[in-house]
């Protein structure tokens, strides 16, 4: 059970029963990156501006927004989540968690400041993610909900049929919203 994964020169990823098939991944990603991009520089920017305006800047000062600046952009910076067929990978700045969800053991609810849905897999590994990049991406939420039912079958998944309806409810209000603003019925 303890399958790992490890990354090639070329960033392909090779173990045993490794998931294959085609990636699904957030359409909105570079969009939120570039965002987080764009507020980072505005900050900087503006920082600076007003420094050299009120005549205080110096190196020392350069270097501390330049650090201030860094910490909103990584601060504001998604995580990069993608599915294939049985595995979800979540990739932040410096660390990679996947999860094998055709054997999932439990999906929860992360409540806080900014919900989070949490999935536990049968080999111990754990991600955390935003449940509105499934909202907005349907091919990664019909990968993932295909493997959960596939977890379902083979009676791995114990806990999280509730939050999972209710992720399902919420992409069907999300679609019928959609639908009715498109066709004008709204």
């Amino acid at each position: 059970m303890g399958r790992r994964f490890t990354r090639s020169a070329a960033g392909s990823r090779a173990g045993h029963g490794e998931p294959s098939g085609p990636l699904a991944q957030d359409i909105h990603w570079v969009a939120e990156r570039r965002s987080a991009i764009g507020v980072a520089s505005l900050l900087f920017a503006t920082l600076l501006v007003l420094d050299a305006a009120g005549g205080r800047l110096d190196v020392t000062r350069c270097f501390l927004w330049t650090g201030v600046a860094a910490l909103v952009f990584v601060i504001l910076l998604p995580l990069r989540v993608c599915t294939r067929p049985g595995l979800l990978t979540a990739r932040g700045l410096l660390v990679e968690h996947s999860v094998r969800t055709d054997c999932l053991v439990s999906v929860r609810w992360s409540d806080g400041v900014s919900q989070r849905m949490v999935l536990r897999d049968a080999e111990g590994s754990r991600v955390e993610i935003d449940p509105t990049v499934l909202v907005r991406n349907p091919a990664m939420w019909r990968r993932l909900d295909t493997d959960t039912r596939t977890s379902i079958e083979r009676g791995t998944l114990l806990c999280g049929a509730t939050a999972l309806r209710q992720l399902a409810e919420r992409i069907d209000r999300e679609t019928a919203y959609t639908v009715f603003k498109v066709s004008g019925l709204q």
